[in-house]
């Protein structure tokens, strides 16, 4: 048997539906499975999502649209200087570009203002809109924060400048007292689509300036909208889908220097080239001091400014990456110190001097490694306050269940998956108290184990090139229409191999009769010594595309395994155990020895504590291997202690090592013609010494010493001779009996036929005779299925 990694919620097919797809759009079965399970079941919607066109929802449908375009009308008509009021991250950067340009290319006298995250924190402050109304601006539109702004929104009114806000985060019970909140979140807004990015809020503000959409602008607005994991439908996977075609065509000196630097190809640019490339270099410098450079970089129309802005960038993330790496792992050793002992649903876990800029990022890591909703706090002792990060899983909604803490959180805001906050640090205890009641009562244990969702269960014929190919057509990927994973059932993997330098990752073939599919499975190189070649596997991954040679195959990007069958895996050979002893699950594994000799022996010391001796049927009986990993490691004496320790049992895996001390019983296994010889020998002879003739005869006959004294002992209990201090007499007048009559004989042909099946058998044999004297099938295993 073999658990998968997490539980896997498989979706149920609609074959009269997904077929219906499939004649009139002209797909594949499988890509008609895919959008009929999310939820495109009809001609017309499964049409528009694969080709979703261009089509943007009137952005004066969001409450305020008027207002604001008003106000920034009147600004630029009596040349009053306007402030883009921004954010330090991704989203936020993208936000300030879109804006900053848009009112430029109006003819507007506009400047632009992130907060440092270290020195003002998250969002609008007193301080910097005190500061800008001395600088002479009298209009601030901030991008992609503000809704938490309440305080920071009176102070404007009171001295004298105007606020516009345009922002995405939840909003509260109370809105900001602004001139104008651009929110499609809105109690009272009729924006149909209200999971904008704080960049889409801004491109829809750009459009309604402008008078239509900015083409130009949209690779901007797909790089805030995938780094801010908002859900990649409805006008957002417009908005990338479309964003991406732009990007990979663009002359904007600052993107194109930045996919250089990134040493991307930008014909080839996906969501992934955003996720992974691009958006952590241009959340760089926000993280680890200013963000200025990051829009700078955008905002370049010289190419020379443009590439060493880029270097500037680039160096950031790099420096980013050791930072995070040195403090996850000291926060993830900080944790597990505590964790089993308390076994907390909630973490909360921070340090003095930790850097504020990338704990958000290290509460991921947390939350990968523990899979429990994590903050992450910086202690600033000289301040009295914790700043802290927060990352959540599905089934526990991290802003609402901080809004419950309102009372000692005097600054947060988020989301359900995200969130940030400073509060004093004698609350931090607190809080985390809190929380951790909070989570206790809403999540149960199945909540702790990450959840896979499949979109259906297909055979390997399905899975085609063809399939592959149409897939694409759903893509941009991402949260709310994440890649798809599919499930094969009732396969094979062979050819298993560890490919790397460090053997991290698994390449094989997926076999199902005369189908094959090539797959590969990222970090799960330990695998290979969990796979037995005949188990037959559930597998779940995503199918993809590899070419090579100008050759396109599909391939299969393997995420999970499971095998609910008892599994045999043949150790037998010259390798000593100790090679072995990595490979074997350390859980619910069990030694099984026969002899009393080989388990007192030095070589197997080190096994006693895990160890059972065998040497009786009551023993073998009494043994509980059902569930646990059994290995053999000698030969039981005859076949009845095998049948009674696993007959009715249901073993996880059996391991056969089968250590025998002396190699094989016989160089040469005794037939009745040798008995024949060796008996007309004796009765020529009428009396041997056979202590001093007993390796003359067996160098004469080419057999081994051992073999004349077997012979000798089973002529003694047939009565055939007498032996009397080693000197041999031959009965005469003896009748006739059977080799078998005797009880050396036949116990050593019971156990050289058990050697046979056991030690010198095939595996397909071997496992064929354990499924035998196991007398019925493991029961399949209830591994985490929805």
């Amino acid at each position: 048997m073999l658990l998968p990694k997490t539980r896997w919620s498989v979706k149920k097919r609609d074959p009269q539906k997904a077929q219906m797809l499939v004649e009139e759009l002209k797909i594949t079965p499988l890509v008609a499975t895919l959008l009929v399970n999310r939820g495109f079941d009809t001609i017309e919607s499964a049409r528009s999502f694969l080709n979703p066109g261009k089509s943007f929802h009137d952005p004066f449908l969001l409450t305020d649209m008027d207002i604001l375009v008003n106000r920034v009308q009147e600004a630029i008509k009596k040349n009053e200087k306007i402030v883009v009021y921004g954010d330090y991250d991704a989203d936020g950067v993208s936000s300030t570009y879109i804006m900053v340009k848009t009112l430029h290319q109006l003819g507007a006298q506009v400047g632009f203002y992130i907060p440092n995250r270290f020195t003002e924190g998250y969002g609008p402050n007193e301080n910097a809109f005190r500061h800008l109304k001395e600088e002479g601006f009298s209009l601030i539109i901030t991008v992609d924060n503000g809704i938490s702004g309440l305080h920071e929104a009176r102070v404007a009114k009171e001295i004298g400048i105007d606020l516009i806000i345009t922002d995405h985060h939840e909003p509260g019970p109370e809105l900001p007292e602004a001139l104008a909140v651009i929110h499609p979140k809105r109690f009272d807004s009729e924006y149909p689509f209200k999971e904008l990015a704080g960049v889409g809020v801004a491109l829809k503000v750009a459009t309604a300036l402008l008078g239509e959409v900015p083409t130009e602008m949209l690779p901007y607005a797909a790089i805030g909208t995938v780094a801010d994991l908002v859900p990649l439908h409805d006008e957002n996977r417009v908005i990338v889908k479309e964003g991406l075609k732009v990007l990979r065509t663009t002359k904007d000196p600052g993107l194109v220097a930045l996919m250089k630097q990134a040493g991307v190809n930008q014909t080839e640019c996906d969501e992934d080239t955003i996720g992974f490339m691009l958006a952590p270099r241009i959340n760089a410098p926000g993280r680890l001091d200013d963000a200025t450079p990051a829009v700078e970089l955008f905002l370049a129309e010289d190419w020379y400014e443009a590439e060493e802005l880029a270097e500037i960038v680039g160096e950031m993330n790099r420096e980013r990456q050791e930072i995070v790496n040195q403090m996850a792992e000291e926060a993830i050793a900080m944790v597990a110190a505590t964790q089993e002992e308390h076994n907390d649903s909630f973490i909360a876990v921070g340090k003095e001097g930790w850097h504020a800029g990338v704990i958000g990022i290290v509460a991921s890591r947390l939350v990968e490694h523990f899979y429990r909703p994590t903050i992450v706090f910086t202690y600033d002792r000289q301040s009295g306050l914790a700043k802290g990060s927060a990352r959540s899983i599905p089934g526990f909604n991290m802003y609402e269940n901080l809004s419950k803490c309102r009372d000692i959180l005097p600054h947060f805001g988020g989301h359900p998956m995200a969130a940030g906050m400073t509060l004093k640090l004698e609350d931090v205890d607190e809080l985390r108290r809190r929380m951790n009641q909070l989570a206790s009562e809403q999540l149960t244990d199945e909540d702790f184990i990450p959840s896979s969702e499949i979109d259906g269960t297909f055979t390997l014929e399905e899975a085609s090139l063809d399939a592959a190919e149409q897939i694409q057509a759903l893509a941009p990927f991402g949260n709310g229409n994440p890649r798809p994973k599919i499930l094969l059932e009732n396969v094979y993997l062979r050819d298993l191999r560890k490919v790397g330098a460090d053997e991290k990752h698994l390449k094989a073939t997926i076999i199902d009769g005369e189908e094959r599919l090539d797959a590969i499975a990222w970090d799960m190189g330990p695998y290979s010594d969990h796979i037995s070649p005949l188990a037959r596997v559930s597998i779940i991954g995503e199918l993809g595309i590899n070419e090579w040679n100008n050759v396109r195959k599909p391939q299969f990007y393997l995420k999970d395994v499971a095998i609910r069958e008892w599994q045999l895996f043949d150790l037998r050979g010259n390798r000593k155990l100790t090679y072995w002893l990595d490979k074997i699950p350390k859980e619910n594994r069990i030694f099984i020895l026969f002899h009393k000799e080989i388990f007192e022996n030095e070589e197997f010391r080190f096994l006693q504590d895990e160890a059972v001796l065998i040497d009786s049927v009551p023993t073998a009986k009494g043994v509980d291997i059902d569930g646990k990993n059994v290995i053999f490691v000698d030969i039981p004496p005859n076949r009845e202690l095998m049948e009674m320790l696993i007959q009715g049992k249901k073993p996880a895996r059996i391991y056969t090592y089968f250590y025998q001390k002396n190699g094989q019983f016989f160089q040469l296994i005794p037939t009745r013609e040798h008995f024949k010889w060796y008996y007309a020998f004796l009765m020529k002879k009428g009396v041997v010494d056979i202590r001093r003739y007993a390796a003359d005869i067996a160098r004469y006959r080419g057999w081994t010493v051992n073999t004349i004294h077997f012979m000798t002992k089973v002529f003694f209990e047939l009565e055939f001779v007498t032996i009397n201090n080693g000197i041999i007499t031959v009965t005469k007048g003896v009748k006739k009996r059977d080799l078998a009559e005797s009880e050396t004989y036949r116990k050593t042909q019971e156990r050289i036929s058990l050697e046979r099946e056991l030690l010198y058998s095939s595996y397909q044999e071997l496992k064929t005779w354990f499924e035998n004297k196991l007398g019925s099938q493991i029961e399949e295993e209830k591994v985490l299925w929805i």
